[in-house]
C-alpha cells in the first residue's frame, strides 16, 4: 500500500470521527453515547479499581475544572507550526522570490488571532451575580420551553435570566451562555461571544494561509524539478510514468517536516472551517450552542412536567431578529436600557 493511500485513509478516518462526534453531540441518548457507556461498563470489569479512580480524577480535573493545560497545548501547537514555517518554508520561499506580502500574511493573521485570544480568555463572559441578576432578567424574554421564568440556580442562589446557564467548570451562571471553551480557558457568553467568533475566524484564516503558502512552495518545487515531467524505474527496473502518489512520496522523503506540517494544517483548516460555519450559522440565527443542543434534545420530551399533555409544546426560536440585527447583537449585546428604548 503506497504512501498516498495510507495518508488518505488516515485523513478520512479522522474526518469521519470528527463528523460523528459533531452529529451525536446534541443527542442525549445517541448511539455514540450508548456505545461509550457500554464500553466503560465492560472496561470497568477488567481495569483495576485504583486505576479507574486515578483516571476518573484526571479526566475530571482536565475537563471539569479550569486548567491551563489546553491553553499551553494551543500555544505549543502554534509555536511548532510557525517554527517550521519560519525556519524552512519562509526561507525556501524567500529564495524562490515569493511575494513578501504573501509570506507575511500568516504572521499578520497570527497577530490578530493572538489579540482575539487574549481578549476572549481574559474577558468576563457575562457572569450573573446577585447584584445584576434582576436587570439581566429583563434583557431577554422567556420562551417557556427552553427557559422558564422563576427558576433559581441552586448553586448561585439567583434567579436565572433567560438564555443563561450555570457553568460547572467556572462555577458561576453566565448570561447568554454558549459553551465553556477549554482552549481559551473561559466561558463564552454575552460579553465575549463576538470576540470568540473573530478568534475562530482568524484562527481558521491563519491555518489556511500557512497551508496555502506551504502548498504553493511544494508545487513550485515540483514544477522546477525534472521528476514531474519524467519517468522513474521501480525495483524490477521497469519504467513507469510519474503518478501523484510517487510525487507525494518524493516530497515527503525530501521535505518530511514540511509535508507533515502541511497535512496537519490542512486537517486543522477543514475542522476549524466546519466549526466556523456552525458558529456563523448560530450567530446569523441568534442561537447559542447550549440552545441548539437543548432544542435537538427537546424532541425526545415534547411536554414539560408543568404542561398539560393535550397541548403539544413546540419549540420556536423567539430571539432571531434578522441576519444583520443578529450579527449586531453578537458584537454589541443588548442591555436593559437599550431594550427600554425599543
Amino acid at each position: 500500500m503506497d504512501f498516498l493511500t495510507l495518508f488518505l485513509i488516515y485523513l478520512c478516518f479522522v474526518l469521519a470521527v470528527t463528523a460523528l462526534l459533531c452529529l451525536c453531540s446534541g443527542r442525549k441518548e445517541s448511539f455514540l453515547a450508548r456505545s461509550v457507556n457500554r464500553a466503560s461498563q465492560v472496561l470497568s470489569l477488567v481495569i483495576p479499581t485504583q486505576l479507574q479512580r486515578v483516571t476518573h480524577r484526571a479526566l475530571h480535573r482536565l475537563f471539569h475544572t479550569r486548567s491551563c493545560l489546553f491553553v499551553v497545548l494551543h500555544v505549543a501547537l502554534q509555536a511548532a507550526v510557525f517554527g517550521e514555517y519560519t525556519w524552512e518554508v519562509f526561507v525556501y520561499c524567500w529564495e524562490l522570490q515569493f511575494h513578501v506580502l504573501l509570506l507575511l500574511l500568516p504572521y499578520l493573521l497570527l497577530a490578530g488571532n493572538v489579540g482575539c485570544f487574549l481578549l476572549c480568555s481574559r474577558a468576563n463572559p457575562g457572569t450573573v451575580t446577585k447584584s445584576n441578576a434582576a436587570s439581566l432578567v429583563k434583557v431577554y424574554a422567556y420562551d417557556g420551553v427552553l427557559f422558564q421564568r422563576g427558576l433559581v440556580c441552586p448553586t448561585c442562589t439567583v434567579e436565572k435570566p433567560a438564555r443563561s446557564k450555570h457553568c460547572s467548570v467556572c462555577r458561576t451562571c453566565v448570561h447568554r451562555f454558549d459553551h465553556h471553551c477549554v482552549w481559551v480557558n473561559n466561558c463564552i457568553g454575552a460579553s465575549n461571544a463576538g470576540v470568540f467568533l473573530l478568534y475562530l475566524l482568524s484562527l481558521t484564516a491563519t491555518a489556511g494561509a500557512v497551508a496555502a503558502v506551504t502548498a504553493a512552495f511544494l508545487i513550485q518545487v515540483l514544477l522546477l524539478s525534472d521528476i514531474v515531467h519524467g519517468t522513474y524505474l521501480d525495483a524490477q527496473g521497469q519504467e513507469h510514468a510519474v503518478e501523484i502518489a510517487f510525487l507525494v512520496q518524493h516530497l515527503f522523503l525530501t521535505f518530511p517536516r514540511i509535508v507533515f506540517m502541511l497535512g496537519f494544517v490542512i486537517l486543522l483548516t477543514l475542522v476549524l472551517g466546519g466549526y466556523c460555519s456552525f458558529s456563523l450559522y448560530l450567530a446569523l440565527t441568534n442561537q447559542t450552542t447550549n440552545e441548539w443542543c437543548k432544542s435537538r434534545r427537546f424532541g425526545d420530551s415534547p411536554h414539560l412536567p408543568s404542561q398539560p399533555h393535550d397541548r403539544p409544546l413546540v419549540y420556536k426560536n423567539i430571539y432571531s431578529k434578522g441576519i444583520w440585527r443578529n450579527l449586531k447583537e453578537i458584537f454589541n449585546p443588548p442591555t436593559v436600557l437599550e431594550k427600554k428604548k425599543k
